[in-house]
């Protein structure tokens, strides 16, 4: 063999003509579909007007909270709150009232009762507790709070901070400032805040998007059959999950991401099945329905099983038991379904139909384009030249992002993931003012009524602990006392982590240690326990799914394990800048000192997802070539040259649309937008286009080997048609 620097140049064969056999399964759908056209479009449109009727409905249907590890201590201690002690839970509503005169002022104690009166007007507020002074009135006499407490869900009473805090905040006047806070307002202001952020990135990424659609088609009729994909796959699952979420909670966030991926991989999808589609029809004399065969039997075959990786990936985020990711990667896996089915079915049905139309309104240089680009081509000939070379620089580059997610930490946000006006903050900025750092983030322990004096003693002699208030006991004699306690650091600070581990290791078995500030910890103990699991089960099924579909266990497993690099490097660039506040500035906000909790977990979860989507782009096209010449270098050459474009393209139409979320609202947007646009850049530009040619050049024919006792057991997939 020769040295990889010095092996001779040539041009790379084209594959063999040679006359089609007959279609394979998915062939054959695509040539049903593609005959029965006018059958597969009512079907479609009856799909998208009977969901998408109940589509307008789905900000207001779907829940708000739902952030929680089911199980936990926390939410034991919730459920007991919410059953004896008349919704002083952790989803309660606080109302805070600050003036500048004391709470005893009439005008401040008519704006006091008529806080508690539009509060008990709701049946999902169980009762008004009055401002108590010693507990619920500071020091100077001039902040007070009224418990409003929780007769409903969790995602019920985000709904009603929905509509109390509003009427609330009008009560404010000169000198007196009325603002609801709590878990339920806050989890109320940053759904808002970042579903407004999302609709804003959403509405600036449409022209960039549409721009790189058009470049990248070559024609106006080809760029507008992603947005068909689209738009079916949108609307049906926007009205799937409202009618799913008659049966049980789905996070708002499940839209905002099915929505991003909606788009995402309809672009991906028609780019591949269309390009294929030209490719098949160009220069010969096929009918339409026999290049959409080919392109089905081909590209096809692809997309199917990027779709199953990327449902895979997703599925492995339900073993974390959290209502809320479980709902989010289950909004995301019914918006990629509803996209693969129109992917199968209704594209190939419509380019059946256009057949040389698909070209229309084409740009000038279209006409005169090939599937096999030149440029790709000449660049898998220099890697093929130069592997050593590009690889290196390549896979250093990877590795010095990723290098600093070493020291990355994590935690769930803070208060300053909603803007400052915010209700939430504006209560809380007070709560804290009056009653200290701490207050906001009020420990509930609740233990049997016969040793609630001992253990509200032993608590308030626990380093980390300011107060703590006398025991409550239940009035509905089921036994139960509970207590209250003010930390003395911030509800966010990692300090509040060791002062609920000292008090569980102290206290009584029987007592429970809760609150909303202990929730968000016992999430992230989840998150952190979980992340090795998810990513484990995430590569593992990867793998699998790709040895299945490749027939070679060398590549597959080298596909899989590059997608690590991308995600380390995205995560690294992640510690930089929200961990380490580089570039804050620039991008509009003040770091928290860590990156929030489920990022690891979700983000990775999409990243692997995306990144093997381009992977099985680029090795189902490699196999193809490989199939058709037995030539390890027409196999990396050729995949580079027919799906390097295509991966290009779609990662650029990715790109924008992550970054214009980096740009937009508050934090929680910005890292997503820049953990998945950097991802997918870096997996596009440094692992898909350079270092996966690599692999297989430096491989060669040991890339494609399928050992005997692995071949008598694998199905027999093949990817070129015929």
């Amino acid at each position: 063999m020769n040295h990889p620097d010095t092996a001779p140049a040539r041009p790379s064969t084209a594959p063999p003509a040679e006359p089609p056999g007959p279609p394979g399964l998915l062939g054959r759908l695509g040539a049903w579909s593609v005959r029965h056209f006018k059958a597969v479009l009512a079907g479609w449109l009856l799909v998208v007007l009977v969901l998408g009727a109940f589509a307008p409905r789905v900000t207001s249907a779907l829940s708000g909270a739902g952030w929680q590890a089911d199980g936990s201590e926390s939410v034991k201690v919730r459920q007991v709150a919410e059953q004896h002690f008349a919704g002083n839970a952790s989803t309660a509503l606080q109302i805070v009232v600050a003036a500048d005169r004391p709470v005893t002022d009439p005008a401040v104690q008519q704006v006091v009762t008529k806080a508690g009166e539009i509060a008990a007007a709701d049946p999902r507020i169980s009762a008004v507790v009055p401002p108590q002074p010693g507990a619920t009135i500071s020091k100077d006499g001039r902040t007070a709070i009224l418990l409003a407490g929780a007769n409903a869900s969790p995602d019920e009473m985000v709904r009603a901070a929905d509509d109390l805090k509003g009427p609330l905040n009008a009560l404010s006047t000169d000198g007196i400032s009325v603002h609801a806070t709590g878990a339920s307002v806050l989890w109320s202001d940053f759904n808002k805040a970042n579903h407004d952020a999302m609709m804003k990135s959403e509405i600036m990424s449409w022209p960039v998007t549409l721009a790189i659609l058009v470049l990248a088609f070559g024609s106006l009729v080809a760029a507008g059959l992603p947005l068909l994909l689209t738009m079916a796959g949108l609307a049906a699952s926007a009205g799937s999950l409202v009618l799913i979420s008659h049966l049980f909670p789905v996070s708002i966030w499940a839209m905002n991401f099915a929505m991003m991926f909606a788009l995402a991989l309809g672009i991906d999808y028609a780019l591949f099945l269309v390009v294929r589609f030209r490719s098949a029809r160009m220069g010969r004399s096929l009918s339409s329905t026999g290049a959409v065969a080919e392109t089905m039997d081909t590209a096809g075959k692809a997309v199917l099983l990027s779709g199953a990786t990327v449902l895979v990936s997703l599925s492995a985020v339900m073993l974390v038991p959290s209502p809320a990711f479980r709902s989010m990667a289950g909004g995301i896996m019914l918006a990629v379904l509803f996209v693969l089915a129109a992917t199968l079915t209704l594209l190939p049905a419509v380019l059946g139909r256009l057949g040389h139309r698909v070209d229309a309104l084409a740009l000038p240089w279209v006409k005169s384009g090939e599937h096999r680009s030149p440029r790709f081509a000449a660049w898998g000939e220099r890697l093929w030249r130069h592997p050593l070379r590009y690889g290196a620089l390549a896979l250093a580059a990877l590795i010095a992002l990723a290098a600093p997610v070493i020291g990355l930490r994590t935690a769930m946000p803070s208060i300053t993931v909603v803007p400052g006006d915010a209700s939430a903050r504006a209560g809380y900025t007070a709560v804290q003012h009056a009653f200290g750092p701490g207050a906001p983030g009020t420990l509930q322990i609740v233990t049997p009524g016969g040793q609630a004096a001992a253990v509200g003693a032993q608590v308030a002699h626990t380093p980390g602990i300011a107060g703590v208030m006398p025991p409550q006991s239940a009035g509905d004699g089921s036994g139960w006392s509970m207590i209250q306690a003010v930390p003395t650091v911030d509800p966010s600070s990692p300090q509040l982590a060791s002062t609920v581990h000292t008090l569980r290791a102290d206290l009584p078995q029987d007592t429970l240690v809760g609150g909303a500030a202990v929730e968000n910890l016992d999430l992230q103990h989840l998150l952190t326990q979980k992340t090795p699991l998810v990513i484990g089960v995430v590569m593992g099924l990867g793998f699998l799914l790709l040895l299945v579909a490749l027939r070679a266990p060398l590549i597959s497993a080298l596909g899989t394990a590059a997608s690590l690099l991308s995600t380390g490097a995205a995560f690294g660039v992640a510690r930089l800048v929200f961990q380490d506040g580089h570039g804050s500035g620039l991008l509009g906000f003040k770091p928290q000192g860590f990156l929030d909790g489920w990022a690891p977990v979700f983000f990775f979860a999409m990243i692997f997802a995306i990144a093997m989507d381009y992977t099985v782009f680029l090795l189902a096209s490699a196999k193809e070539h490989y199939e058709r010449s037995g030539d390890p270098r027409e196999a990396m050459v050729g995949a580079l040259a027919h799906s390097g474009r295509v991966i290009f393209a779609a990662a650029g139409v990715m790109v924008a649309v992550f970054f214009t979320f980096a740009i937009s609202g508050p934090l929680p947007p910005k890292e997503m937008g820049i953990v998945l646009g950097v991802a997918v850049l870096l997996d596009a530009a440094l692992v898909r286009l350079v270092l996966l040619p690599v692999v297989l050049r430096l491989t060669g024919r040991a890339a494609w080997h399928t050992p005997a006792w692995l071949d008598r057991i694998l199905p027999k997939v093949t990817f070129s048609h015929g």
